[in-house]
């Protein structure tokens, strides 16, 4: 699996077509949504993605949400019970903070996210359970199947 993040324009049209065909495999088939998926947004976010045999098998985008913060959303992976997600998210969180910068990195996701580390604070190596990963808290957010995970980033994170 190869790891990147891009601007829109730095894309191939390659990877926006994978990168489009990925998000309606996951969001408009399997999970459902109906919603018209290019909403621009994309314009004017980094893409971060994995690729193995030229197919996006991890995606997420993200941008500048105010001053301080930046907003996370379109996560997926077709690849599952391998941690692919959480690699995708420590990738994630390590290259905006160092491209970027920012205080607070927030995540839209469907109810039902769970973060699974590959090693849980209490120094266990369980993944059968969800778990909290320092800093990363998951609570509530005003809608019926919609959850906010805030992620604070900080330097000592």
């Amino acid at each position: 699996m190869n790891w990147a993040i891009e601007t829109f324009d730095q894309l191939t049209s390659k990877e926006i077509y994978e990168i489009l065909r990925s998000r309606a495999e996951v969001f408009v088939k399997e999970q459902k949504i109906s919603y018209v998926d290019p909403d621009g947004v994309d314009y004017k976010s980094w893409h971060i993605f994995a690729m193995d045999n030229d197919r996006i098998c991890a995606y997420l985008r993200a941008f500048k949400d105010g001053e301080d913060t930046i907003k996370i959303g379109r996560v997926l992976t077709l690849i599952h019970g391998k941690g692919t997600g959480t690699q995708l998210m420590k990738y994630a969180i390590s290259e905006l903070k160092a491209k970027i910068g920012c205080k607070k990195i927030i995540m839209d996701a469907q109810s039902g996210f769970f973060v699974y580390p590959s090693q849980k604070e209490n120094g266990t190596n369980e993944q059968d359970e969800p778990a909290k990963i320092k800093n990363w808290t998951l609570k509530p957010f005003a809608g019926k199947t919609v959850m906010l995970t805030s992620i604070q980033t900080s330097t000592s994170a």
